[in-house]
């Protein structure tokens, strides 16, 4: 992302009506369907010059865009990884997150399904950094997963930033990621993908969603993208890539798109 992208963003999130956190917990989204989009750079920038008079944007302080931390836990033959490589469910993700700003960490483990509703609970902690040390999280990560936290291990890591949109109906959320960093803790390996966009729309159940005419217009298709799981493909070493050939390959796309425009 160049330097004028950056200000072209932040001069359209400063354009937008702001909402604010405690107005955003009052969004209970009872029904939630979640669908996931990827673009490019130049697609976020066109996205929100079609939703500047139609969507809040969250503001936390004065700031528009938050950062993320995240650490992901799994087995030594990747259980978690494995399930989502062959596509079964239920599967599980166990992970840290640390919302940079506000300076808030969580443990949470993510649970999809078999009918591929996704459950997360979470318990604060202080830092990742008790995690990775063990202090913290061991009845939780075992009453949620059936193993014990010691079983498992961090595999990889990830950096991003987030912009959050809702709807002036306030019936649906849009999660915005970008700047995405992978770090490998097993090898060192790291991946950057700071010109891809991951857009998630969390709506309730099948009411209408604005965004999803502008996400047609703009030719920004749904595509699947688990941060853990690319993180993984991008970085790991020995592991079966099968079933994320085609989303590498659409991705693979997207940037050289970026670099042509």
């Amino acid at each position: 992302m160049t330097d004028a992208q950056r200000k072209q963003i932040s001069n359209l999130l400063e354009a937008m009506e702001p909402i604010t956190l405690p107005e955003m917990k009052s969004i209970r989204l009872m029904n939630r369907m979640d669908t996931k989009f990827v673009t490019h750079t130049s697609g976020l920038i066109a996205l929100l010059q079609l939703t500047k008079d139609s969507y809040y944007v969250q503001q936390i302080d004065d700031s528009r865009i938050s950062s993320y931390r995240t650490v992901y836990w799994d087995g030594d033959d990747y259980p978690f990884f494995q399930r989502h490589q062959c596509g079964k469910l239920p599967r599980t993700k166990v992970r840290a997150r640390t919302y940079v700003d506000s300076k808030l960490s969580f443990l949470e483990v993510k649970r999809k399904n078999n009918h591929r509703k996704t459950k997360k609970k979470r318990i604060e902690v202080d830092s990742i950094d008790t995690v990775m040390k063990g202090e913290v999280g061991h009845d939780f990560v075992l009453e949620r997963t059936g193993m014990e936290l010691q079983s498992l291990h961090p595999t990889v890591g990830n950096h991003f930033h987030r912009i959050t949109l809702v709807n002036k109906g306030k019936t649906e959320r849009l999660t915005i990621d970008f700047d995405l960093d992978f770090d490998n803790f097993e090898n060192g390996r790291k991946k950057t993908l700071d010109s891809i966009v991951i857009i998630e729309l969390k709506r309730d159940g099948l009411v209408y969603s604005p965004v999803l005419a502008m996400l047609r217009e703009l030719r920004i298709k749904p595509c699947g993208f688990s941060k853990y799981c690319m993180g993984m493909c991008y970085t790991a070493e020995n592991i079966r890539l099968n079933r994320f050939k085609e989303r590498l390959h659409i991705i693979d796309h997207i940037l050289r798109k970026e670099t042509i425009q």
